[in-house]
């Protein structure tokens, strides 16, 4: 099976994490032996060449670098002038990684309709590039409004305003409140840019206020339900149906905290709650008892954000392992056309809609 993923922090591994993604996965697990300065070292489950093993060709890649007031507790940079620079360094990464034929930026129809021709053309996929379209997870590193355009000039299709906490333009996960004046502008800017709005982390405020003032595209790429896990980073059944109506696709995400209840950081482990995919699959089959149909949902794996096999379904080791999915919807009777818009063609439906 053919899978996009919606959301994966690349750059992120490889700038702040030091992670060479080209080398196998074993290797880059090997280079972390007996480091602790991250609870994932040694338990990364991304590498560009498992990508290829799991048949993931396209990818939603992230640049993420959040501003933070002095004495916050959630980790980030001192202004948003260093965000900024901290994103353009992850920018850099990819253009090293174009450069060495690694990966290929798509960021209009054409470009996605011919690399995924490209993967399907029947030839092997170890030397393939993998596709990637830019996303910007938070947008505290917009110094401002005018530095949109440039981005959406450098190849940025997607945003989501917030991610954890208080932000510039939007509050997130575990915060409350709407959008000020800056966070309205914002969104007016990407609807005049054709900027995808990723709803993904909104607080519930700001998500509301999100959908009645944007009327571009909008996906949520990395999201489960509110139904299985009672916690504001989880979506609403009311949420979800307006995401339905606006003609979103949401992504499946994998990290455990998020598809058991009660889970307990640096205590609860994969195997002690049996979080497994199946899990994953029944968020998304929620949906898709929604929907009526199986025409919004889609991977965001989110796998490699900051969490590694110890915070991941206990029966994936690594993202190649994506594929045992497709058995799992299969199981729960969902027929092959479903599979085929599940894995991939809801996403490419969602972007040759969007940038036609």
């Amino acid at each position: 099976m053919f899978i996009i993923d919606a959301h994966l922090d690349l750059s992120m591994n490889a700038m702040e994490w030091n992670r060479d993604l080209r080398l196998p996965l074993q290797a880059i697990r090997a280079l972390e032996k007996g480091m602790k300065d991250k609870p994932d070292r040694e338990r990364s489950t991304v590498s560009l060449p498992e990508l290829r093993n799991g048949n993931i060709g396209i990818v939603v890649a992230t640049q993420i670098a959040r501003y933070v007031k002095p004495g916050s507790v959630i980790p980030g940079w001192n202004s948003p002038e260093q965000a900024w620079s901290q994103t353009q360094a992850q920018l850099a990464w990819y253009r090293t990684m174009e450069a060495a034929g690694e990966m290929v930026q798509i960021s209009n129809a054409a470009q996605l309709k011919a690399h995924y021709e490209f993967w399907n053309d029947g030839n092997p996929n170890i030397n393939k590039a993998i596709g990637y379209i830019l996303s910007l997870e938070g947008a505290d590193s917009i110094v401002d409004i005018s530095y949109l355009e440039r981005a959406h000039q450098y190849g940025l299709r997607a945003i989501g305003p917030a991610h954890y906490g208080p932000g510039r333009y939007a509050n997130g996960t575990d915060a409350t409140g709407k959008m000020g004046e800056q966070g309205l502008a914002l969104l007016k800017e990407m609807e005049r840019l054709n900027i995808i709005l990723d709803a993904t982390h909104l607080c519930d405020d700001a998500f509301w206020q999100a959908l009645d003032h944007f009327s571009g595209p909008v996906w949520a790429s990395h999201n489960n339900c509110r139904a299985f896990v009672d916690h504001n980073r989880q979506y609403s059944d009311e949420q979800v149906l307006a995401l339905i109506e606006r003609g979103a696709v949401i992504g499946g995400a994998l990290d455990a905290w998020m598809l058991v209840p009660d889970w307990v950081r640096g205590q609860s482990t994969p195997q002690s709650t049996n979080c497994n995919l199946e899990k994953v699959v029944d968020n998304m089959d929620h949906i898709c008892q929604l929907a009526g149909n199986a025409r919004h949902v889609g991977i965001g794996s989110d796998l490699d954000g900051a969490f590694g096999t110890e915070q991941s379904p206990l029966d994936l080791d690594a993202i190649s392992d994506l594929q045992k999915m497709v058995a799992l919807f299969s199981a729960k009777g969902y027929s092959a056309e479903d599979l085929n818009h599940i894995f991939h063609q809801n996403w490419l439906n969602f972007l040759y809609k969007a940038w036609s």
